[in-house]
């Protein structure tokens, strides 16, 4: 498990395999729909970001049975990544649908699901109003731009009285979390119902473990660990394109701070996100050490390995590596360790977890006493399935506030790095430092948020130096 040579793979490679992306149906049973925003029963859709995430997420909605859904308007920046996205999931639906088990099959939506005429397809940094607004109260929209332009696309959604599914990390810093989490609670007084793409906590076999662990199953939980060690991502050379500074930018978010919190904050998301969920609790501090060893022509704002010491209340410990380099030994899991044992939270990727638990800290065969059992089924789509099961039949489900405390959780983790310091999670929620303040006044004539120096490169962190920003 530990030699496991681990690829670097966005979350959803959906552009990349239309044909052949296996999701999973929770079938939570013969629930019979409810009208909840007209009388035809179908629930609209609007996709706000078609990149492989959005796409993904596009399909797994399709792809519910708990009554009708249908793709009814999209939006980007990019006409042709709205475009390529489309042709997608129109040659997903095409593709042939073979069952592998019980909850596991290819795809499982029609083509007839998908109603986005050109009318209906908008472009621009404006085009989320144009896509939100053709749904009605009661539908969802998708959100997957750059985390940026989270909080903005969020804001309006709720305006309009839209449901929300937004993936993660759904904020950057200490403003754009506060204003998050005053938007979540809007979202809830008005009974909107928001997913937010951590799937990890839609998962059957994390679900199991948390409670075996909550109930003593490893003792007291005393260290987490948690891995994404793989090949170069998210490094971007210099613009020599025909795009503004902006839009090249946006095209490469994962580049630039302020567009996406960095490569570190993207990633390993997750993987912090499930910790926390197995402590039952978010750390309280950070610190830890990162740097740049090679740039080979990359400009932009990341540092390609980061380590990172993050302690709860309770002086329990969760580290944190991340690394971006070639040539090195790659890893992506995330592991508990207790007085009376230990447990695999994670070991392929995010899915399938395959979680375990062992009597020591020696993960031996020997020494497993409980694994849930396989095949899975698919957090990807236990989340829609969710969703959709909580708006038809209007039970309480708004996951928005724990999007923005992850967020906030691995944001301070950056900072720790980035400058230095030990950073505290309230510091990190009142820290005054904004990488875009003004980005819902972006227009496609606007000057990027951050420019290149006369070297070429983008201001990057300087960690002891810039003790109170990170660059």
């Amino acid at each position: 498990m530990k030699n496991t040579k681990a690829k670097h793979s966005s979350r959803r490679a959906f552009l990349k395999s239309s044909g052949q992306i296996v999701t999973a149906s929770a079938m939570l049973g013969a629930l019979s729909p409810r009208a909840y925003a007209s009388d035809d029963s179908v629930i609209r859709v609007a996709l706000v970001g078609c990149g492989g995430r959005g796409s993904g997420a596009a399909a797994n909605a399709m792809a519910v049975k708990n009554g009708p859904v249908k793709l009814f308007a999209m939006a980007d920046v990019f006409e042709e990544r709205l475009q390529r996205s489309y042709n997608g999931l129109i040659e997903a639906a095409s593709a042939p649908r073979t069952e592998g088990s019980a909850d596991i099959w290819v795809m499982g939506y029609r083509a007839d699901k998908i109603d986005v005429p050109p009318e209906r397809r908008f472009v621009g940094l404006d085009a989320y109003k144009n896509a939100i607004d053709c749904l009605r109260p009661g539908d969802v929209v998708i959100l997957t731009t750059p985390v940026a332009f989270r909080w903005v696309h969020f804001r309006y959604a709720i305006q309009k009285g839209i449901n929300v599914f937004m993936e993660k990390p759904v904020t950057v810093d200490g403003p754009s979390t506060r204003k998050m989490l005053e938007l979540a609670a809007e979202s809830e007084r008005k009974n909107l119902k928001v997913g937010v793409g951590l799937m990890c906590r839609h998962c059957k076999a994390r679900w199991e473990l948390y409670d075996r662990i909550q109930s003593g199953a490893i003792g007291d939980l005393l260290t987490l660990r948690t891995y994404r060690q793989h090949g170069p991502a998210g490094f971007t050379g210099p613009n020599r394109s025909d795009l503004s500074e902006l839009l090249w930018q946006i095209r490469h978010y994962l580049g630039f701070m302020w567009a996406s919190g960095g490569l570190f904050q993207d990633i390993i998301a997750h993987n912090v996100d499930e910790c926390c969920w197995m402590k039952g609790a978010w750390p309280v501090k950070a610190q830890g050490s990162g740097g740049r060893c090679y740039r080979d022509g990359n400009v932009d704002q990341n540092f390609d390995h980061y380590d990172v010491e993050c302690t709860f209340a309770d002086g329990a410990t969760l580290f944190i590596y991340v690394r971006a380099m070639a040539g090195c030994r790659g890893e992506f899991a995330s592991y508990a360790h207790g007085t009376k044992g230990a447990a695999v939270i994670s070991t392929h990727m995010h899915t399938p977890a395959k979680c375990r638990i062992y009597k020591s800290h020696d993960f031996a065969r020997a020494n497993l006493t409980w694994a849930f059992p396989q095949p899975e089924p698919n957090p990807y789509q236990l989340e829609w399935d969710h969703l959709i099961d909580a708006i038809r039949n209007d039970t309480p489900f708004n996951e928005a506030k724990r999007g923005a405390e992850a967020s906030l959780v691995t944001a301070m983790a950056r900072r720790a790095v980035h400058t230095g310091q030990v950073v505290t999670y309230d510091e990190m929620l009142n820290c005054e430092e904004e990488f875009a303040g003004d980005v819902d006044k972006l227009t496609a004539d606007s000057p990027a948020p951050v420019r290149a120096g006369a070297d070429g490169l983008y201001p990057a962190p300087q960690p002891g130096l810039l003790k109170d920003r990170e660059y």
